[in-house]
């Protein structure tokens, strides 16, 4: 694609960098094809290409952000399956991610809008925030009826019941059973802890049975991908983790960083590029991001033990964007439940959105629910025992669509090699 900026607008480093990604693309359209809300829609400006159309318009002119481009950029998931599309390695995810924080910064929404997005950004990223408005939620419950359509579907999200808070909460170390194999840190995270916090807890006891000391080091929690993916500020949580991990690796050392939500693994993995132009923080961003790990590729890397319970549970296999589009992790997590005894069943349309995405589920609730119903069809047609997924949005967003029982994959493997049984299986 050809581009027009000037040497002024090549000058400031965001826009030198779309300029390289908006010459990488070559109009094909591959990328429609794998696109949910242009499959859905059929609009080619919900199609990256179109977005990116817009996008170049937008930053060539140096204007504010319009309407139009709004509407188009808010209905993109941030899936990321245009850039596993992509034959042209064009980088989707660096050119949106700026597209929403000049939006941020120039276009006016409504009020009501603004103050929401706000409230979202301020509130999921902090744990006892996220409780308190968890517990206030069910107050409104009852009148749920009558509240606009994303106070509606936040509300459908909460769940029924809040989770106890876990004994392992926060800054601790977990020392490996036997032998000590490696040293890993944790990403605790934010939402996910309130929302599910067994998901950290089998991870815990899933590593150090596998000889890992386990560190969730003091400063370090939300990644900062909520606020980014809103075109908010997210420096300030990204720099506590970096700061914190940092530490870890100068006083003891470390062999990897664990993160077991796969939307957090995908901006923990570009804090390399988010901090490029900070002289204090680049080479300590650089160093983060190539010691993070999800999960299931760090469990694959040193070895799964052999499995302690009865083989043959179904599980169907919903892999997330942001593991499989995003940190390009496919194989992993299948390969690690087969070892472990189960049959894994993948769906129809792997490659589309459950429409979880961050907080899109809240802010587009109508496409998000087209997209989820989509999903959990394709997904019970196989007749599964379980559903097994990599990040807690997804976990959350498809547990709303079904009545089979939904599962963070590590709690399955936890399960296999000495841990309790999950407690949503039957």
């Amino acid at each position: 694609m050809q581009t027009h900026f000037s040497l002024a607008q090549l000058a400031d480093s965001d826009i030198s960098e779309a300029d390289k990604i908006l010459r990488a693309c070559v109009h094909c359209g591959f990328c429609t094809a794998t696109c949910p809300t242009y499959v859905l829609l059929g609009d080619e400006r919900d199609s990256p290409r179109g977005r990116i159309y817009l996008i170049k318009e937008m930053l060539e002119n140096d204007r504010p952000a319009d309407a139009e481009t709004v509407t188009h950029i808010d209905r993109c998931l941030t899936c990321l399956s245009c850039m596993t599309t992509c034959p042209s390695g064009v980088h989707y995810l660096h050119l949106v991610d700026h597209a929403r924080h000049r939006i941020e910064q120039t276009f006016a929404r409504p009020l009501p809008d603004r103050l929401f997005r706000r409230l979202l950004g301020y509130v999921l990223p902090r744990p006892e925030l996220f409780r308190l408005a968890l517990l206030a939620s069910r107050l409104g419950q009852p009148f749920g009826f009558l509240l606009p359509s994303r106070l509606k579907a936040a509300l459908a999200l909460a769940p029924a019941r809040l989770p106890a808070r876990s004994p392992s909460e926060g800054p601790a170390v977990f020392p490996a059973e036997g032998g000590r194999r490696r040293r890993v840190a944790l990403l605790e995270g934010c939402a996910q802890k309130v929302l599910a916090p067994q998901i950290n807890e089998a991870t815990i006891r899933l590593l150090t049975r596998h000889g890992c000391d386990v560190v969730v080091a003091p400063g370090s929690g939300c990644c900062g991908a909520l606020t980014h993916h809103l075109g908010q500020d997210a420096d300030g949580f990204a720099r506590a983790n970096i700061e914190a991990w940092s530490q870890e690796m100068k006083a003891v050392g470390l062999d990897a960083i664990i993160v077991n939500t796969s939307g957090c693994g995908t901006t923990v993995k570009d804090y390399g590029f988010m901090f490029r132009d900070d002289p204090a923080l680049a080479e300590k961003a650089k160093a983060v991001s190539a010691l993070a790990r999800d999960v299931s590729e760090f469990l694959v890397e040193i070895g799964l033990q052999a499995p302690q319970i009865p083989a043959g549970l179904r599980v169907a296999y919903h892999s997330a964007c942001s593991l499989q589009h995003g940190q390009k992790v496919r194989e992993q997590p299948k390969r690690l439940l087969a070892e472990a005894g189960f049959s894994v069943l993948e769906p129809a349309e792997g490659h589309l959105c459950c429409g979880s995405a961050g907080t899109y589920n809240i802010l587009q609730p109508e496409i998000a629910l087209q997209l989820r119903d989509r999903k959990v069809a394709n997904i019970e047609s196989l007749a599964p025992d379980v559903i097994a997924a990599g990040n807690v949005g997804c976990l959350t967003q498809i547990a709303t669509g079904t009545r089979r029982p939904v599962v963070h994959t590590v709690e399955l493997l936890d399960w296999a090699t000495g841990g309790p049984k999950p407690a949503s299986l039957p």
